[in-house]
């Protein structure tokens, strides 16, 4: 039981990574109804950001994850106006497509500027943690599990609770609608670029002391977020952050009992599943189709 309740606090450490992405992904295909394929790139940004910055620079830790969410935060509206704008009224495909072509644009270049070899980043804390019984809480899975709730928490009262958080679920829900009742669905749109953004750097920032930071970090956080989502019912904000958390859980007792080499395996092996038994996900609902 110690050993399952060990797994199971790591697992949801590990699938808080996975729920922040997923919801990236969730809230631009809402506001956009194309899937950003970059997005598990911007926690490959914000990982090599804080290596930079708090390594080879020697920020200290505060200095370094603020400067990477501004930087984060500018770079989801330039990806907005480069990426997603110009091709806004062509179409999904030729956007996915662009979404496709900037991920391999930004890791090449990411490859270029400071090469292959993986890094390290030590932890944000020189207490490691402190057990409960037999079970050991590490400082760093409780920084994530901590600013996830925060962040899910802050993400619901900012839609539910303001007018701007209103306007953008009005976009979402129907642009053309949004556009006749006066709300500019243009900036709408930036602004969910601007925040998926720095929701993936975030997540970047807090899985960076537990991984290994490399260039193909992002696009394994990436089908395992877009899994999750999937999982939890594409398009859907609780969805994406179940189906995110059940994923790491998944990923983690797999990995222990069944076999470590095979542990990216299960995630796609339960998202096989649900496409075969329950393709609507998990908050999902059927859409019935005319023949």
């Amino acid at each position: 039981m110690g050993i399952a309740l060990q797994l199971l606090f790591t697992g949801l450490g590990i699938g808080s990574i996975y729920a922040l992405v997923a919801l990236g992904f969730v809230l631009i295909y809402r506001a956009t109804n194309v899937v950003n394929f970059a997005q598990g790139d911007f926690a490959m940004l914000g990982a090599f950001s804080m290596v930079v910055l708090c390594i080879d620079l020697e920020f200290p830790y505060w200095l370094g994850i603020l400067i990477t969410v501004v930087a984060m935060l500018v770079f989801g509206a330039l990806f907005n106006l480069a990426v997603y704008y110009p091709l806004r009224n062509r179409g999904f495909q030729p956007v996915i497509i662009s979404t496709i072509g900037a991920s391999i644009l930004l890791e090449n270049g990411v490859l270029a500027a400071y090469g292959p070899r993986p890094q390290a980043l030590p932890s944000f804390f020189s207490f490691q943690g402190f057990s409960v019984g037999p079970i050991f809480f590490d400082s760093q899975y409780l920084v994530i599990l901590g600013v996830t709730v925060v962040m899910v928490t802050l993400q619901y009262l900012f839609f539910e609770r303001t007018l701007l958080g209103k306007k953008m679920q009005a976009t979402s829900q129907d642009k053309e609608m949004a556009s006749l009742l006066g709300i500019p669905v243009a900036l709408m749109i930036m602004l969910t670029f601007i925040y998926s953004s720095a929701l993936g750097g975030l997540a970047g920032i807090l899985v960076a002391p537990i991984l290994f930071v490399s260039v193909g970090m992002g696009s394994s956080i990436a089908l395992k977020a877009f899994a999750a989502s999937i999982i939890g019912g594409f398009g859907d904000v609780t969805g994406a952050i179940v189906g995110g958390l059940a994923l790491g859980v998944v990923e983690t007792f797999g990995s222990a009992y069944i076999s470590v080499p095979y542990k990216d395996a299960f995630a796609f092996i339960v998202l096989v599943v649900f496409l075969l038994f329950r393709p609507q996900g998990l908050f999902g609902e059927k859409v019935a189709e005319k023949a």
